[in-house]
């Protein structure tokens, strides 16, 4: 296998092949039979897991890990609210010290307003991102969680996740997407058999956690709307750096609610994210789709 390799800055400076970076699939799983499919596999992968009682065997050992301070910080609409209500009390469930600081694109939701910070943000995702992290800084949290007003959580996520990724040494992490999920990169989906992989890549949604030892490198983010691109830079960062990418197949969430791009124009976010990579380095599609180190178990 060759090696990994990131695009530096002189090359990019040259010529950007977009087509090269992003993933050239749209993700959108649709239509009866590719949602029969996908749900199939889901249950299948459940059922793998279950034969080796991964669920209640990791439930355990999470229990008993380190608790760690997390900084929660998303933005939210009026339709999703319910989602993102949906999300909190889920992350409340486990061990982990927890703050926040949530934006509202209308009102506070009555059940987020503790947590909510800003309301009537009306920017892309990351600029309001870095609005409410200038309001609410993160204080050193151990983690910074990103997340997305359309995922849904499985029960006991927060302490499974965060094991994991401690476990593995993780300093960019995401959950793994469920089959019928809308998912970008095909290599996010959950792989059956293993707990957890080392990868290329993290991204930029729907839930990214990222370490306090890559965090001060990373924020602010870009002067960026929707963040396409985002992840392809973070990749060449982690090859330059050494820092670890990880996918937690064993918390794999749920992203159905909408389609990726359903509230922006993709050519937009296509744009954008060809702009943000002419002068900085990136990894390639090869390189994004690449699984360095499988794990079928934490112990």
């Amino acid at each position: 296998m060759s090696e990994p390799r990131a695009h530096g800055r002189d090359e990019v400076e040259r010529e950007l092949d977009l087509a090269d970076v992003l993933s050239g699939e749209s993700g959108v799983v649709e239509g009866r039979r590719q949602l029969l499919r996908a749900r199939s596999a889901d249950l299948l992968d459940a059922v793998a897991a279950w034969s080796r009682l991964v669920p209640p065997r990791l439930a355990r050992a999470a229990r008993t890990g380190q608790s760690r301070s997390v900084h929660v910080a998303g933005v939210y609409g009026d339709a999703s609210a319910a989602t993102m209500e949906a999300a909190m009390r889920e992350l409340g469930r486990g061990h982990h010290d927890l703050t926040f600081a949530l934006g509202a694109t209308g009102e506070a939701a009555p059940d987020l307003s503790t947590a909510t910070a800003l309301t009537s943000l009306d920017g892309g995702k990351f600029e309001n991102l870095n609005a409410l992290l200038r309001d609410r800084p993160r204080q050193d949290s151990d983690w910074l969680l990103i997340i997305d007003d359309d995922v849904e959580l499985p029960h006991g996520f927060l302490d499974r996740f965060l094991f994991l990724a401690d476990r593995f040494g993780f300093q960019l992490a995401q959950p793994a997407l469920t089959r019928a999920s809308h998912a970008a990169w095909n290599v996010m989906r959950r792989e059956r058999g293993t707990v957890a992989r080392l990868t290329r890549m993290v991204e930029i949604g729907p839930l990214t956690a990222l370490h306090r030892s890559v965090v001060g490198e990373l924020l602010p983010f870009p002067d960026v709307k929707m963040g396409w691109g985002l992840d392809s830079w973070w990749g060449a960062l982690a090859l330059e750096r050494g820092w670890r990418l990880g996918v937690v197949d064993a918390a794999a969430v749920r992203h159905e609610l909408r389609a990726t791009a359903a509230s922006y124009d993709r050519r937009e976010a296509e744009l954008e994210a060809a702009a943000l990579l002419t002068s900085r380095p990136h990894i390639d599609r090869r390189t994004a789709l690449t699984v360095a180190e499988r794990y079928r178990s934490w112990e």
